[in-house]
């Protein structure tokens, strides 16, 4: 598949966004090195970075600067090109400090001023809280305290997930939090929808005539969302005991990929249009029976990639008697005119059959088939957008295969980022989150009131399910797809795996 450049048009020119200084609150841990700094270093070899901009890694430990950008550039994979790295570290920066000690936000505010005068930076200042969630309030007051909240030009704060572990500790974060800053400059942050996919999934339905009209009850049979993971648990045992599925992946990323599939067109692709749109989306969703409607699983020994898999019971930190679940699938029904009776399939899970993530619409069979062929076998068309691992869009539909005889097989149309756009990496999606947090997009950020909403759908199955200890488990070994139940959720139909 190809794309012809020529025709190609945006909302966007390449033009750099506002020159900023950028805090990372929890700057020695995993996401600021795999995740914060490989985004920005992506970002500045592109030339996608303001002229003026800078970095403040903010966290335990006495390192210097140097130090600091040394152990960045350890967590490369693969190592950047020595001539730019030694450009975009010159951009980064430490300063040490407990979240708790007010003495350190005095320091900190203090190279804040330093560095915006030594980068030529303008008093706009954006704050990351790479962090444990528990952190959040204290990070907060003592910006508030430091009086590091306020200057001449912006201040923005972006809130890792989870927000809350339940609706009423997410609203008082929310309380806490907009204490200090207003609602429009938090950017609750949800790195799936950074991913190129799922942005093109509005694209693909909202500029294609061809596919809206179908995107309906009448047109789709059923739509089944899969946030797959071959990993198990590993050193997160403290956190996922306490968490478990539901609250770490139902609550954001799942909900939100639902959202992205179902919501009606809004006005504009702006961040009230769009984040209007996604809290109807889950206002619609009628709750559900977890008797019938909700499976929960625990993964026990297996083999993931060849090798052998412990079992979660087996994973250092976790009880032996543990029945935190590391999978679930829902099925959601949406009362609205548009999803009428067309079930929505959730699952996710930790140790299963490989890393896939992935929206796939299942479309209706036709209601006559007019070939001699049996209509069982007729495979139905099913549209996929793959999130990992390819990004892409890939759809099935039914063909004749050559020869002289009438014989109907399923053969599949691929775009792939990497393949289409001669891309040697898909981009980053905390590139293009940073950036717009940069010019102040909230378009693709979770907005409070959907933040609610989402924790009113997952609230009452943590809830039905701390009273309703499961029994079997482990029920799936590690290496499947989750328990037999799951695919019983399905009735006559099946996961669909591209």
């Amino acid at each position: 598949m190809e794309h012809l450049e020529s025709d190609c048009t945006g909302m966007e020119t390449g033009t750099p966004p506002e020159s900023s200084l950028m805090v990372i609150f929890g700057a020695g841990g995993d996401l600021t090195r795999r995740e914060l700094i490989p985004s920005l270093y992506q970002l500045f070899s592109e030339d996608l970075l303001p002229t003026q901009f800078a970095v403040i890694g903010f966290s335990r430990g006495d390192w210097s600067d140097d130090e600091f950008r040394r152990r960045m550039l350890e967590a490369f994979e693969p190592k950047p090109d020595p001539a730019t790295w030694e450009k975009f570290a010159g951009l980064l920066h430490f300063s040490p400090g407990d979240f708790d000690d007010a003495s350190a936000y005095t320091r900190l505010k203090a190279r804040i001023a330093e560095l915006q005068q030594a980068h030529q930076v303008p008093d706009n200042v954006f704050f990351h809280l790479a962090c444990p969630p528990a952190f959040f309030p204290a990070i907060v007051d003592q910006l508030d305290g430091a009086d590091i909240e306020k200057g001449a030009g912006w201040r923005r704060l972006v809130v890792e997930k989870p927000f809350g572990t339940d609706r009423a500790s997410a609203r008082d974060l929310d309380q806490r939090l907009r204490r200090v800053f207003p609602e429009e400059s938090i950017y609750r942050i949800d790195h799936f929808l950074g991913k190129e996919t799922v942005q093109n999934m509005l694209v693909f339905r909202f500029a294609n005539p061809s596919f809206e009209p179908i995107w309906n009850r009448n047109y789709i049979d059923h739509v089944q969302i899969t946030v797959a993971e071959d990993i198990g648990i590993g050193t997160r045992a403290a956190f996922y005991e306490k968490v478990g599925v539901v609250r770490d992946m139902v609550q954001n990323h799942l909900l939100q990929l639902l959202c992205m599939t179902a919501i009606e067109p809004p006005v504009r692709f702006d961040g009230a249009a769009l984040r209007d749109e996604t809290v109807k989306v889950l206002r619609s969703i009628r709750p559900i029976d977890l008797d019938q409607d909700a499976v929960r699983g625990q993964y026990g020994p297996g083999a993931v990639n060849g090798g052998a898999a412990a079992g979660y019971r087996q994973e250092a930190g976790v009880a032996p008697d543990s029945v935190t679940p590391t999978f679930v699938a829902l099925k959601f029904v949406l009362e609205n005119w548009r999803w009428a009776g067309v079930p929505f399939y959730l699952r996710t899970g930790k140790r299963m059959a490989k890393k896939l993530t992935e929206v796939a619409i299942q479309f209706k069979p036709t209601p006559h088939v007019m070939f001699p062929v049996s209509t069982a076998k007729l495979h139905q068309n099913l549209l996929t957008f793959r999130l990992q691992p390819q990004e892409g869009i890939i759809q099935t539909f039914a063909a004749k295969r050559p020869g002289p005889e009438l014989i109907i097989c399923p053969v599949r149309m691929n775009f792939l980022y990497t393949d289409t756009f001669a891309l040697k990496e898909a981009p980053r999606a905390y590139a293009w989150l940073l950036r717009d947090v940069m010019q102040g997009d909230q378009t693709l950020f979770a907005r409070s009131d959907w933040i609610d909403a989402a924790w009113g759908i997952v609230d009452p199955i943590v809830e039905y399910w701390d009273t309703h200890p499961p029994t079997g488990f482990p029920n799936y070994a590690a290496g499947a797809w989750g328990p037999g139940a799951a695919d019983q959720l399905l009735g006559s139909s099946h996961w669909d795996v591209i």
